[in-house]
């Protein structure tokens, strides 16, 4: 109960500073609702997997600190949440190997697509860092759905599915905003399918167990 109200507190107060423009207010609460999920992931069953998902929190609480920090961070938080999505991709491997021939194409396709909408509105000097990083969350995706179907524990391929989707909708939106279109709503929809998403992988982690698929 604890870490939820932590997660709750900080994450009104940080939509409340969004919604007055309030910088340094947003800077000291964004961190807090990845933080409580990490004080609560420690309650899950210890594995490899719970090893490797607390790692990509820690380097997500990284990146929330660095895109908030006053100033042109970007491409230093990418760097992080590059880092934590690898993290992610290594947690889905360690339990399950399979190729997975449909939700590698899906990933492909939902990767292809917006990386071809970034790259035609005008990238810069961050094309290359965006092809990293959109190549990364594609490859974390395609694992995560990749857990589907197999005999992963069902509630744990659900919610992380589901976390991998959420964080994916969460990083185009930041890119369609940043570089495309940008629309007031945004921060919003950002911050709330990103929290989402952060927590259906961390409660994937949950109802995973020892078994793994190949």
């Amino acid at each position: 109960m604890g870490w939820l109200i932590l997660a709750l507190m900080g994450a009104v107060t940080f939509l409340y500073g969004v919604s007055t423009h309030a910088t340094l207010l947003c800077l000291l609460v964004k961190p807090l609702p990845v933080l409580a999920l990490l004080g609560w992931l420690h309650d899950a069953p210890p594995s490899d997997y719970r090893r490797w998902i607390s790692l990509g929190l820690i380097f997500s609480l990284l990146g929330d600190v660095l895109l908030a920090w006053p100033g042109d961070l970007f491409v230093f938080g990418l760097g992080a949440f590059l880092v934590a999505h690898l993290a992610y991709l290594k947690a889905y491997l360690s339990d399950c190997k399979r190729l997975a021939l449909l939700p590698l194409v899906l990933a492909v396709a939902v990767g292809a697509v917006l990386l071809g909408i970034l790259i035609s509105s005008g990238l810069g000097p961050l094309l290359i860092p965006v092809i990293v990083y959109g190549t990364a969350i594609s490859a974390m995706l395609w694992r995560a759905l990749a857990r589907l179907g197999t005999d992963v524990p069902k509630r744990s391929a659900l919610l992380a599915a589901a976390g991998a989707v959420a964080f994916v909708f969460s990083d185009s939106v930041i890119g369609i905003n940043r570089f495309v279109a940008p629309f007031n709503a945004a921060p919003y929809i950002i911050i709330l399918s990103y929290w989402l998403g952060q927590w259906g992988i961390a409660a994937s982690a949950f109802s995973q167990t020892k078994r793994t698929c190949v």
